[in-house]
């Protein structure tokens, strides 16, 4: 890496596990470059503590690129740090000033529980997608692209809401450790479109539903999900999932299964 270096005073999360009490423990990050991003900061210190014998920081990623949605920690307080629009893995060191001290932990919120030091299980959203954020459509040869015309507006509106990547971010930044936003965006892609439709009112009661499961606060127009939200997903969507539930709980539609997904059995597709 070339550019200039720096050097910070880390205070990072430590956590053994999910049942353990947790500390900050201080460490120093020294010679950093500023090109480095926040995850190569991480490896570098992981590197030093490997060879001082020490446990690594255990922390979530994958791809590196911004669209996995699986890095993700609180950093002075901000979901994947100051940048705003940004993951983690796309922060670039150059961002902090020279001797600056920085505080880093994990997602805090009751249905995104820590698993070690940053790490977090992200299981509730798979959950919550499992509860309605899919389409059920016939397997084979792609459709004829007319087939299903669908206005501009509103195909540019559900690919917004499509660029969701579920890094929870939003439920890390509200006060309220609601799921709205997340659960909004797959709502909005898929209502916004007519593959959605048939499925729009059970889909709208399901995930609310689950959510509600799950133990997820409740929206309460903070807006602090909008702010942090890596991919600039806005709450123009929590009103729209809000008017397909009202338009779902008055209509004469199917009722919701009685058991939440996530608290069926396991392999269990259906209640018992």
């Amino acid at each position: 890496m070339s550019g200039k270096s720096l050097n910070l005073t880390l205070k990072v999360w430590r956590q053994k596990g999910p049942e353990d009490k947790g500390h900050f423990e201080t460490c120093r990050a020294e010679n950093i470059s500023t090109d480095a991003s926040f995850l190569e900061m991480l490896d570098i210190i992981n590197e030093q503590l490997a060879v001082e014998g020490k446990e690594p920081i255990a922390f979530d990623h994958d791809c590196r690129e911004g669209i996995c949605g699986m890095c993700g920690c609180v950093v002075d307080g901000r979901p994947h740090g100051p940048d705003k629009e940004t993951t983690l893995c796309q922060l670039h060191m150059r961002r902090f000033p020279d001797g600056a001290t920085l505080t880093i932990e994990p997602y805090r919120a009751r249905a995104v529980p820590v698993i070690k030091d940053l790490v977090v299980d992200r299981g509730a959203l798979d959950f919550l997608i499992q509860a309605g954020g899919f389409v059920s459509v016939n397997t084979g040869q792609a459709p004829e692209a007319n087939s299903l015309p669908a206005g501009r507006d509103d195909v540019e509106r559900a690919m917004d809401a499509a660029a969701c990547i579920g890094c929870a971010a939003c439920v890390a930044a509200c006060p309220n450790a609601s799921a709205m936003l997340f659960v909004s965006a797959k709502v909005s892609h898929l209502a916004l479109l007519p593959q959605g439709s048939p499925e729009a009112a059970r889909r709208a009661l399901s995930m609310v539903a689950e959510m509600d499961a799950l133990g997820f606060g409740n929206c309460t127009n903070h807006r602090e999900c909008e702010v942090e939200c890596p991919k600039g997903i806005t709450i123009g969507n929590i009103a729209r999932l809000n008017r397909e539930f009202f338009k779902a709980a008055v209509g004469s539609y199917e009722q919701i299964p009685e058991t939440p997904i996530s608290r069926r059995p396991s392999g269990t597709g259906s209640e018992e």
